[in-house]
């Protein structure tokens, strides 16, 4: 087994805190932000747009604070450029809490956050969200940069790291896409002044029957699904990339390859569902186009586990040290991620 220690609740807190303090207490306050949304949505039987009035609040602060644990802890696997990561981290948290806050003040006032350009404050809202979202995409992209600039012992480790981080970055990246005004609103604009620009649904209005909690379009194409799903790829490659190393015996090579097959087939995966979503279908409901492209990707899926998980069999023994049920063996160690640099 891969020398991993879990730390309890307690111990985790303490790493956190010991290495990023603000993101640490921002990522607490969101959690607790998320708990009294959630009784929101309980409490409150208003909505907004369809969907509970305290939903998307609930939403963006679970989905802050998710973000904001990662980075604490991918600060203990980044060791280039350490003070400029650590200033731009501050940033980060600072920019996290301040859109969440917006979002719940929207809330509050029982209005719209994203797209409202009713009024003028509504517009300015929407406006300074837009320009924070892009300094944290700028944030992760220098992130992501920091991580090719460093060089890791375990080739796999330092793959999953990059690829997962560049997902996000691609992930963040399309919500620009829902910022462009519709047919329907460009149209609109001839006679009158807009009250909403931009959408996530693509050929029906926002705001119309969803799948429970997440709220996404079963009607017509949605893309907050592609865009969800890029987000959380700086979760999952790394996540992937520890099962292997915590589950199979396997060289550091091999777990390469199927560490970037893996990558490859989730950035196929995020590029078919945002061109489903472009193409106005519904994630529940693909068209046959969207089907044939559904076969072709799980296809070449299993086909490039199978050669990065084959590849190479026949030569084992060139493929340095690999992980026992023993322990590491030789130089090997190292590729284990040291316990003391993670929080988990």
């Amino acid at each position: 087994m891969v020398n991993i220690v879990m730390k309890n609740p307690t111990e985790i807190l303490l790493v956190a805190w010991r290495r990023h303090r603000l993101l640490t207490l921002f990522t607490v306050m969101l959690l607790i932000g998320f708990v009294l949304s959630c009784i929101g949505v309980l409490a409150d039987p208003r909505v907004i747009t369809g969907a509970p009035r305290w939903l998307k609040p609930a939403k963006f602060a679970i989905s802050g604070a998710i973000y904001a644990a990662t980075l604490i802890w991918l600060l203990g696997q980044v060791t280039v450029w350490p003070r400029m990561i650590k200033r731009l981290m501050d940033v980060s948290a600072w920019l996290l809490l301040a859109e969440v806050a917006l979002i719940d003040l929207q809330a509050a006032r029982g209005t719209t956050s994203h797209f409202n350009v009713s009024t003028a404050f509504d517009a300015a809202i929407f406006s300074t969200m837009g320009v924070m979202i892009l300094v944290i995409w700028a944030i992760s992209a220098i992130l992501f940069a920091a991580l090719c600039r460093q060089r890791f012992e375990s080739r796999a480790w330092g793959a999953a790291l990059r690829a997962g981080v560049l997902l996000t970055v691609l992930g963040s990246g399309s919500g620009a896409l829902m910022t462009s005004p519709t047919h329907a609103q460009m149209q609109g604009m001839k006679h009158a002044p807009p009250s909403t620009v931009g959408a996530h649904t693509v050929g029906g209005p926002d705001g119309g029957p969803g799948l429970p909690i997440t709220r996404w379009s079963t009607e017509h194409g949605d893309l907050r699904v592609p865009h969800f799903l890029g987000l959380h790829g700086m979760q999952a490659i790394p996540l992937f990339a520890w099962l292997l190393q915590a589950l199979t015996p396997w060289s550091d090579n091999r777990r390469r390859r199927l560490v970037l097959a893996g990558s490859f087939s989730y950035l196929a995966l995020f590029i078919l569902l945002l061109c489903q979503a472009l193409s106005g279908a519904s994630v529940v409901s693909a068209n046959a186009g969207s089907m044939a492209a559904w076969v072709v990707w799980l296809s070449l899926t299993v086909t490039g586990f199978a050669a990065a998980g084959l590849g190479g069999l026949s030569h084992a023994a060139t493929e340095g040290p690999v992980v026992t049920a023993a322990g590491v063996s030789g130089s090997d160690r190292l590729l284990v991620p040291d316990a003391s640099h993670s929080p988990y």
